[in-house]
């Protein structure tokens, strides 16, 4: 399937974030990563599953939710990696220069979160709660979207591993105070990164799945 790759340059706010688009010809649907502290749109792991998403036909955009010098003094002092609801504002951002990219524009919308990224994804899907189609949290921490989880109209799926034990309980603890569709899948064998073979393939197959169940329709 032909893909169009662009590199982006996106204003948010005071400061401009960078991100790839790669967009399958006549996608239908397109999701936006929120990554976790220390990682980015160069992640291999997020790269991996955006590829996969690419095969079907759904469209991905990669990018940092800090600049380079947010993210080097984070690494210092922890600044910003807990900010959520600055997160959650780049996110709006990204996907508000989606709605308006020529390309994009025509597409159904959904977020990957992974960590506190996944958080991020759940107060900016609270507050488009008309543009935004599906979520999937990817080992997230939904706990910390705290009172905008009964905002979230979109159908959102809970991806843990198996043996990480805590976030199994914080994602069933949020998952109860969210009142749009979900389901919490727990991954065997797996740990908060999906490191183990296999693991990360089983998130691509179960976050494709569906994204294309409710962002294709």
């Amino acid at each position: 399937m032909s893909v169009q790759n662009k590199d982006l340059k996106i204003p948010v706010g005071n400061v401009v974030v960078e991100g790839i688009l790669n967009l399958p010809v006549e996608a239908a649907a397109v999701v936006l990563f929120a990554h976790g502290s220390g990682s980015g749109r160069f992640s291999p792991r997020n790269q991996y599953v955006a590829k996969e998403f690419n095969k079907v036909g759904i469209g991905t955009v990669l990018f940092d939710l800090l600049t380079k010098e947010e993210e080097e003094e984070d690494e210092m002092t922890a600044e910003y990696r807990f900010n959520i609801p600055l997160l959650a504002q780049r996110l709006i951002g990204a996907t508000e220069w989606v709605k308006n990219d020529p390309q994009a524009k025509r597409c159904r919308i959904g977020y990957f979160g992974a960590s506190t990224g996944a958080a991020a994804a759940l107060i900016a899907a609270a507050k488009l709660p008309d543009e935004i189609s599906a979520v999937v949290s990817r080992g997230g921490r939904p706990d910390l979207a705290k009172e905008y989880l009964p905002l979230v109209r979109a159908p959102t799926l809970l991806l843990v591993g198996g043996l990480d034990n805590e976030v199994i309980e914080l994602n069933r603890e949020a998952m109860a105070k969210m009142n749009s569709q979900k389901k919490l899948v727990i991954v065997p064998g797996a740990t908060h990164l999906f490191e183990e073979k296999g693991k990360l393939e089983e998130v691509a197959r179960l976050s494709k799945d569906w994204f294309l169940n409710y962002l294709k329709q």
